[in-house]
């Protein structure tokens, strides 16, 4: 279920990165950006975040992490010792967190256990998790999950690299930023120096290259046409591309 698709910021009614991935009854949080948590909450149905087996962040961006912090607070003051979840993460994720609470490095070790990204491979749950560097402003880990018959790879942030289509390869879903600032109304300009986002044509192209099954495009810039983009993407990508649009639910068996 897609939580959120915007970058950098939410637009109004919705959210920054984050997704959720459910199979043989093993629930897995892909980033926490600004505004997710109300809505993984409601999915979850608890105040306390109940349900919860596994985060995964990719990197130390607010967009991407901010409601990490919303999960702890929901564990520590509503569900306290309850079993500490397992949180993959680049350390910056971590110690940005702890940032946010008073003796923040000490709790926040009672509520999660941190294996650090990029690493493994991990086991979690049914899945095989796979991780690899992939170029950002910060460090930024894309992500492979794979279980018997199903893969899920995701980018988070990343410019072009040569890592793409393997990260992506054979995946039934694979979730690409699609960021295109120079589509967006009135977009700022962006740092001089290499290439460290995608747009959607280089969202389709990474698709196609792994020979992924479905793309779902995400981090799209506030005020972007979604539509036109997605058009852009499967010019280059040929098979079904889908917009992380808030509340999307796709079955993947």
């Amino acid at each position: 279920m897609v939580l959120g698709g915007c970058g950098a910021w939410p637009e109004g009614g919705r959210a920054c990165s984050g997704f959720v991935l459910e199979h043989d009854g093993y629930r897995v949080v892909l980033d926490l950006g600004y505004g997710t948590l109300p809505r993984l909450l409601a999915l979850l149905g608890s105040p306390a975040g109940d349900g919860v087996d596994a985060v995964i962040v990719t990197h130390r961006h607010p967009d991407h992490m901010a409601d990490l912090h919303g999960l702890f607070r929901a564990r520590w003051f509503g569900r306290r010792g309850a079993p500490v979840i397992p949180l993959y993460a680049p350390d910056g994720v971590l110690a940005r967190t702890a940032a946010m609470e008073d003796d923040g490095a000490e709790l926040l070790g009672r509520v999660f256990r941190w294996h650090p990204l990029p690493a493994g491979p991990y086991r979690a749950g049914p899945f095989r998790l796979e991780s690899v560097l992939l170029p950002h402003w910060v460090p930024n880990a894309g992500i492979r999950l794979s279980a018997p018959g199903l893969t899920v790879a995701y980018t988070g942030d990343t410019g072009p690299d040569p890592a793409l289509p393997g990260l992506g390869r054979d995946a039934d879903l694979y979730l690409v930023d699609a960021t295109s600032r120079e589509a967006a109304p009135g977009p700022p300009p962006g740092p001089d120096g290499p290439e460290l986002l995608l747009n959607a044509r280089e969202a389709g192209r990474a698709a196609a290259q792994a020979g992924a099954r479905r793309l779902l495009l995400t981090h799209f810039w506030p005020g972007s046409d979604r539509a036109a983009l997605a058009a852009v993407a499967a010019a280059e990508f040929g098979g079904p591309v889908l917009v992380a649009d808030e509340g999307l639910e796709i079955t993947l068996r």
